[in-house]
């Protein structure tokens, strides 16, 4: 049985993790921790009572930090709460200062588990949790599926097929720095070419998404969704079945990039990331990497020198 620690379980994305996670492939000991209690409590009375619908013996309670120390995989999720915003950049001091609480204990007991780092802007935070020097690169992942899924479905909205049927990817920053590879999209499994009108609708569908979503201002995030993409990549790692997935990795020298994370396609396994798949680019997509990891360079530099005034 593998046990799962979601700090920030009493959030929207935290208890929709843990939701999914009871119908994915794996066994799983559930623990949420949060510092509202009775919030951890609703969650777990309500989908224990869901355990007698699942496929496999999970379990589900509520925990403490101390419960993330003998995790096999600790899922971070707890952020500062969503507020009208033009980027996810406008979160980085505030939840750089909760990521470091969170994460202090395992990094002063020798945690030999993985990372799963949802707070954003994750790329930056993934970089700065890193250079700590205490993780290594292989057990520290940051959730960006969500950015490969808008574009499928942008680009099945411009095609007029399903989302399911389309394979496409976004790489780079989780962000502005996001970068489409439209040299790989698939229907069906065969290859397709946009026409400039098609990739045009797909792009303004992926690239406005978090702007339309966010000037909402309905104070939730993208609970359904992370939280059935965070399912997916524990239950890849819990299966250690090798499953290619989009995510945040601290890059060395893949893609051209040294030090900085970004979102690549990764195999995963038990113990985290067992590889960085790497493949061919065009020209302006490897551009577009580069110009990602200025940007999350630049943000990290930034965090550094609010924490040195603080």
């Amino acid at each position: 049985m593998m046990k799962v620690v979601i700090i920030g379980g009493a959030g929207g994305i935290g208890s929709s993790a843990a939701f999914n996670l009871l119908s994915a492939q794996g066994t799983y000991e559930i623990v949420l921790v949060d510092t509202r209690p009775y919030m951890i409590t609703s969650h777990v009375m309500d989908q224990e009572n869901a355990l007698a619908l699942g496929a496999t013996p999970d379990t589900v309670r509520g925990g403490t930090p101390e419960d993330t120390l003998d995790a096999d995989v600790v899922v971070l999720s707890a952020a500062v709460p969503l507020r009208l915003n033009s980027s996810r950049s406008v979160f980085l001091a505030d939840n750089a200062a909760i990521v470091g609480q969170c994460l202090r204990p395992l990094k002063d007991s020798g945690f030999g588990g993985v990372v799963l780092m949802l707070t954003n802007p994750v790329d930056a935070l993934m970089t700065w949790v890193h250079r700590q020097g205490w993780l290594s690169r292989h057990r520290l992942i940051g959730y960006t599926l969500n950015d490969s899924l808008r574009l499928r479905t942008g680009i099945a909205y411009a095609l007029g097929v399903h989302p399911r049927n389309v394979d496409a990817w976004m790489i780079g920053e989780h962000g502005e720095g996001q970068v489409p590879l439209y040299s790989r999209i698939t229907v069906g499994g065969e290859p397709v070419v946009l026409t400039t009108e098609q990739r045009a609708a797909a792009e303004e569908y992926a690239d406005n998404w978090y702007a339309r979503h966010v000037a909402l201002d309905s104070g939730r995030t993208s609970t359904w969704t992370t939280g059935l993409g965070t399912a997916r990549l524990i239950e890849a790692i819990a299966t250690d079945s090798g499953t290619v997935l989009p995510a945040s990795v601290v890059l060395d020298g893949e893609y051209g990039v040294h030090g900085a994370s970004l979102g690549v396609p990764v195999e995963l396994g038990r113990d985290g990331v067992r590889r960085v798949v790497e493949w061919d680019l065009t020209p302006g997509e490897l551009h577009g990497m580069q110009q990602a990891a200025v940007r999350v360079e630049a943000a990290v530099a930034d965090l550094d020198a609010v924490s040195a005034v603080r």
